[in-house]
């Protein structure tokens, strides 16, 4: 699987896909106008080891819901996914067995790297 979970609407999300190699061959999934599954959670939570990894601490509806006043489990990051897509740390980037969650510096050269050697 070679594929991008983003926010067509992110501006972050579009610099970055601009920013990789144009021969990446990645499938791209807008992530408001095709809600992620609860396998593709799944195989994401498998490549990461936490859904809390996959989990965006940013998204205003952490704030507006009060979550980080809350101690929360695995269950709930997973749960908070599937119920809102801006709960997804953005943009999610699956080479295969590898996965490239956010959008910190550090991860995208990693990202952009790992699409270069190929």
């Amino acid at each position: 699987m070679r594929k991008i979970y983003y926010l067509a609407s992110c501006d972050t999300c579009r610099k970055i896909i601009k920013s990789l190699p144009s021969n990446s061959n990645l499938e791209f999934h807008d992530i408001r106008q095709n809600p992620i599954t609860i396998a593709e959670l799944e195989f994401m939570y498998q490549l990461s080891g936490s859904y809390e990894a996959l989990f965006s601490k940013k998204a205003q509806l952490y704030k507006e819901k009060g979550l980080k006043n809350l101690s929360l489990t695995e269950a709930d990051y997973k749960n908070y996914i599937l119920e809102h897509y801006t709960f997804l740390s953005r943009p999610v980037v699956v080479l295969d067995n590898e996965i490239f969650i956010g959008n910190s510096q550090p991860n995208i050269l990693k990202l952009q790297k790992a699409l270069s050697n190929e």
